[in-house]
Parts: structure tokens; sequence; C-alpha cells
């Protein structure tokens, strides 16, 4: 299973940008969609989460960003994104998609490869 996260790049304070990623199969049961980051000299953190559709596709979000981004998903679950609004400088990361899944019931975590959002102020 491949993941792969795009639409990173260069936006002004308070402009917005959307991330998708992509992933390559579905033969899993995907169990949790998150979004994290990492800051240049920081620990990557907990962006967004979506939980499958057993779950009721729960979200939760990291209070830093809650009422500006949005995590949603396509329903074949091939993909899945996160908008982001009012961006701030703060929000300038190393942008990860991650997937948690179970494929006959062994648990796998899934990452993509990084999208580079930097916020200019």
């Amino acid at each position: 299973v491949q993941l792969q996260a795009s639409g990173g790049g260069l936006v002004q304070a308070g402009g917005s940008l959307r991330l998708s990623c992509a992933i390559s199969e579905t033969d899993f049961s995907i169990k949790v969609m998150s979004w994290y980051r990492q800051a240049p000299g920081k620990e990557r953190e907990l962006v967004a989460m979506m939980l499958g559709d057993e779950q009721g596709r729960q979200t939760n979000y990291a209070d830093s960003v809650k009422g500006r981004f949005i995590i949603s998903r396509n329903n074949a679950e091939t993909a899945f994104y996160l908008q982001m609004n009012s961006l701030k400088s703060e929000d300038t990361a190393v942008y990860y998609c991650n997937v948690k899944a179970t494929k006959n019931l062994y648990l796998s975590n899934y990452w993509g490869q990084g999208t580079l959002v930097t916020v200019s102020s």
C-alpha cells in the first residue's frame, strides 16, 4: 500500500490550501485516516484524524487548527483531504498523511512521503 501526498506549496498568511492523499489500493479495512505535520526542530504532531465507517467517520482536530482545518475523504476510500483555511505562519511544516488499516486481521500503519506547506507572514 502506498500513500501519495500532494497539494503543498507557498501561501500567504490568511490563505488556503487543500492537501490530498491518494491511497494505492482498497483491499483492506481502513480504521483511521490522519494528517500529521512536522515543523523544523519540532516533533511530528497529529493535526486531524477521521475514523472509519464502522466508527461513523468521527473526526478530531488538534486545538491549534480547530475551526480552520477540515479533514474529508471520498466514498471509495481512495483519497482523503485536508482543507486548510486562515493559514498562519505557525502552520508551516511538512505535512504527512497516515492510514491505519487491517488486512486479514493484521493492523498496519502506512505513511505518505510528506508535502511541504510554507505560510509567509
